[in-house]
């Protein structure tokens, strides 16, 4: 999907929501465990009762990789399912991979060539060969790379804010160094929810980018604090809520309920577009 397209969506659906699908088989409804492949079937309505309020989904591994063979097996379901049915979707790998450049290679070919995924969560950490893989990985859709760059957990306080001589952060040197790798139209940056003013900052050194913001809902993030200082012309945004949509309900009822929560989101999101 290119940016052009997340934006069309972004407008079309008046919606930057994204839903993760980040599924622990301890909290799912109890009649789910029935199912053959239960991740799958929790994902599959989830999607089908979420999809007319979002733009986005972003199944994180680790979720599923807990589970070996039969996780990655529901993840590669998930996929598929939501690109042969809800097409306009767009898909994010929350992996967080990035290592040398013959390993990012084959993280990216995992990823954009075997899942076909949009967009992938990469560490950038180890520097620019450990990036450019994924940014210049050949396929039939140019893929996204979505760096870490300000986290909302607690430490995050121990690099990515620390500031070296000149007064620069660590997060901000990552985003200002990152930008002679890829562009607004192929790079994204993870910026928590949490962090309120901040985007202040983020955006005076990344005005045209793309956040994936997570932390909004069961994480205290708010909404209104992201897109007062990170919301852009074109939006700029998509703000990602987890448990507070897919956990919302624990009964039979759980699908009707997370469309609830994500129609709430929605119309949230709806009035911030309106200002634009």
């Amino acid at each position: 999907m290119t940016r052009e397209e997340l934006v069309g969506q972004i407008f079309k659906k008046k919606s930057f929501l994204c839903v993760g699908l980040d599924v622990d088989l301890n909290k799912v409804p109890a009649h789910i465990l029935n199912e053959e492949d239960p991740i799958f079937a929790f994902n599959k309505q989830i999607i089908d009762a979420t999809a007319p309020y979002c733009v986005a989904y972003k199944p994180n591994l680790a979720f599923y990789e807990a589970y070996g063979v039969k996780g990655l097996v529901s993840f590669e379901k998930t996929v598929k399912y939501i690109q042969e049915n809800y097409p306009e979707q767009f898909i994010i790998a929350d992996a967080k991979r990035g290592d040398i450049g013959n390993t990012s290679k084959m993280y990216a070919q995992t990823f954009f060539g075997e899942y076909k995924v949009d967009a992938l969560t990469v560490a950038p950490y180890m520097g620019e060969d450990s990036v450019v893989p994924f940014i210049n990985y050949e396929s039939e859709k140019k893929p996204w790379v979505i760096l870490l760059a300000l986290t909302s957990n607690k430490g995050s306080y121990d690099f990515q804010q620390t500031m070296d001589i000149n007064g620069c952060r660590l997060f901000e040197k990552v985003i200002k160094k990152s930008q002679e790798w890829g562009t607004p139209e192929n790079m994204m940056y993870v910026v928590g929810a949490t962090r309120g003013e901040l985007f202040k900052d983020i955006r005076r050194v990344a005005p045209e980018h793309f956040l994936l913001v997570p932390g909004v809902g069961a994480q205290g993030g708010s909404l209104k604090d992201v897109c007062q200082y990170g919301i852009t012309k074109d939006c700029g945004l998509l703000v990602n809520s987890s448990r507070g949509i897919i956990f919302a309900d624990s009964t039979e009822n759980f699908a009707n309920v997370a469309a609830e929560k994500a129609k709430e989101l929605q119309m949230q999101m709806e009035e911030e577009l309106k200002k634009l």
